[in-house]
């Protein structure tokens, strides 16, 4: 997989890169989750954090990551369609599928980077400036160990008041995982520039490198 961290980033961005209510208390680790593997192999996570654009690229960029696809979750695969699931009544969230080495990486530290930078956890039914079901936050479990796993996190991300707000990442289980429209595949990647990206995305980037620099690509 081949990325490249932004190299210039418009004034102001920078300390506006997560509109999250995180409070002041460190970003804590999963108190319970799984060990890494002792041989490589692959694993998969469903994710949704708002539009999938900002979600895929930040989780393009952690080690351990082999591969990352937008798409939908939630719905039918007859209505996994971009301009549908755009109406809010499809049932499916913007996605991504997380193909992983569970040596390198493991499902309590993707959550980690889900949580702390890739999104906000205390919006329901929206992320910033896109507003609708189609855009909540939600946690498609593949398994009982990721459902127990991302359940944990989130009772201890509340208790220790991580967020000015109470989490509303629903977690639920995987039904299926339809990718999107070519066009949404890498779509920051091949449109760095593109206002929406610049103003949204881009800066989880920025906060990502800044506050986990070791678990990053080079």
């Amino acid at each position: 997989m081949s990325t490249s961290w932004p190299k210039t980033l418009p004034l102001g961005l920078l300390s506006c890169f997560l509109a999250f209510g995180a409070s002041n208390v460190p970003f804590p680790d999963p108190a319970y989750d799984a060990p890494k593997a002792a041989t490589k192999g692959k694993e998969t996570a469903v994710l949704a954090g708002g539009c999938f654009w900002g979600v895929e690229a930040v989780f393009e960029h952690l080690k351990g990551v082999n591969d990352v696809v937008s798409g939908f979750s939630g719905g039918e695969k007859n209505t996994a369609h971009y301009e549908e699931v755009s109406s809010g009544r499809t049932g499916h969230a913007e996605s991504v599928k997380i193909t992983y080495d569970p040596s390198l990486i493991t499902f309590g530290q993707l959550l980690k980077v889900y949580f702390a930078v890739a999104h906000d956890p205390t919006e329901l039914n929206y992320q910033g400036p896109d507003h609708g079901t189609q855009y909540r936050s939600a946690i498609f479990y593949a398994n009982e160990e990721q459902q127990k796993i991302a359940t944990a996190y989130i009772k201890q991300l509340d208790q220790a008041g991580i967020f000015s707000g109470q989490i509303v990442t629903q977690v639920v289980p995987l039904k299926g995982f339809y990718a999107a429209e070519s066009y949404h595949q890498h779509y920051l990647q091949n449109n760095p520039t593109d206002p929406y990206i610049v103003y949204n995305d881009i800066p989880k980037l920025v906060a990502l490198k800044k506050q986990y620099p070791q678990m990053c690509r080079r």
